[in-house]
């Protein structure tokens, strides 16, 4: 929705569950109402780019675009993850066009300009005229590259474009604490843990389809052979995340019986249950006794989401058989999801739907994502 647009539609969506409507069909189909949702929801918020994982030793470069922004996911010579512009500071040439190794200095292609792994300007040839590589005018000091505010958590890469919005410690705190206890080593389990999904749909129709277990017995109905709808409870922190809980999870066994590696000392609760939680905007996790994920969507168009699945362990000795076989189980049920949020997506283009109504007994982890949107447009500047 417009910054200009009506208050009192945006106060609909934050209302009670039970006389809430949803997010107007403009936030899913108008380029301009999604442009300025994009500003207040993921530009000036926590949002997911990548894992860690992507850039796993000194010198490795991954490079995303993001919201417009060609970004540089880098791991320095320290070993910490940093975000910078992908651009040289000179002619705004992109730096780096694909994933790779650096093993010396970032080497603008254009005119050498040449940028240590902290950011900082270290070369400037014949910037001073033929065989002269410095001029009074260029302070290399002041001219390193434009590096964005990022966090890692989780082995998820998170950045705030904007600069302003509260530490990630503060703004997930909640979260934090709930999942303190499983707050361990996660051991990505490498190629064969790692796959993509293209949906045509706007980002937001999957973070709303993951967060409630409501469509398991139509749309997974041989996860819900086992992990029924009444196994599952909801995850809800307004203005936060909000999720899906089940109580029967069931570990993945080989055919010797072989399986994955618990993480170290977990509660009871974690014996046969597992949680489901989109943090918002744009990361969904998932934790269970021997295994984790993260999926990574990423906006890219209006009515275009690309999902990166990375599956974590609890070590990195994992049987290569035994993960393949996890992978292949998810990706098809993250398939499942596809006809159904790519068919929200058709049906927003209705001039009947208004945005639709919210289940007070089911939709309570779905509404709080509507609310969460319709509050950061509500207070954007």
């Amino acid at each position: 929705m417009p910054k200009d647009a009506p208050q009192d539609r945006l106060a609909a969506v934050r209302a009670p569950i039970g006389a809430a409507h949803g997010l107007p069909n403009a936030h899913y189909t108008d380029p301009a109402a999604i442009a300025a949702e994009s500003d207040a929801v993921l530009r000036r918020t926590w949002a997911g780019i990548g894992v860690g994982a992507e850039v796993p030793q000194r010198g490795d470069a991954r490079p995303v675009e993001f919201l417009g922004q060609p970004l540089l996911v880098l791991r320095d010579d320290d070993g910490r993850v940093r975000v910078f512009h992908n651009v040289c500071r000179h002619r705004g040439m992109i730096l780096v066009d694909a994933p790779r190794r650096i093993e010396g200095a970032i080497r603008c292609p254009y005119h050498s300009w040449c940028y240590a792994k902290d950011g900082r300007l270290v070369a400037t040839p014949h910037v001073g005229g033929p065989g002269r590589n410095a001029h009074d005018a260029i302070d290399r000091a002041a001219l390193g590259l434009a590096e964005v505010r990022s966090h890692v958590w989780r082995d998820v890469v998170f950045v705030n474009l904007s600069g302003d919005a509260d530490p990630f410690e503060e703004a997930q705190a909640d979260l934090i604490a709930r999942w303190a206890e499983v707050d361990q080593p996660l051991h990505h389990g490498g190629a064969d843990s790692h796959f993509t999904l293209s949906l045509d749909a706007n980002w937001k129709l999957a973070v709303e389809n993951y967060c409630e277990s409501y469509h398991l017995p139509w749309v997974h109905p041989g996860l819900n052979n086992y992990s029924r709808l009444e196994d599952h409870y909801h995850i809800e922190a307004p203005d936060r995340f909000s999720g899906q809980g089940s109580l029967v999870y069931r570990q993945l066994t080989g055919p010797d019986g072989a399986r994955f590696p618990d993480f170290d000392g977990l509660t009871p609760k974690w014996e046969t249950g597992a949680e489901y939680v989109a943090v918002f905007p744009n990361v969904l996790l998932g934790h269970h006794r021997d295994h984790a994920y993260a999926i990574i969507l990423e906006p890219a168009g209006d009515a275009r989401t690309v999902e990166h699945v990375h599956i974590y362990y609890a070590t990195d000795d994992t049987d290569p058989a035994l993960r393949q076989r996890n992978t292949a189980q998810w990706k098809s049920v993250f398939e499942e999801d596809i006809g159904v949020v790519e068919g929200m997506q058709r049906g927003r283009r209705s001039e009947g739907f208004d945005g639709g109504r919210f289940s007070p007994a089911m939709d309570g982890p779905t509404h709080l994502f509507h609310a969460w949107v319709a509050g950061r447009l509500a207070d954007a500047p």
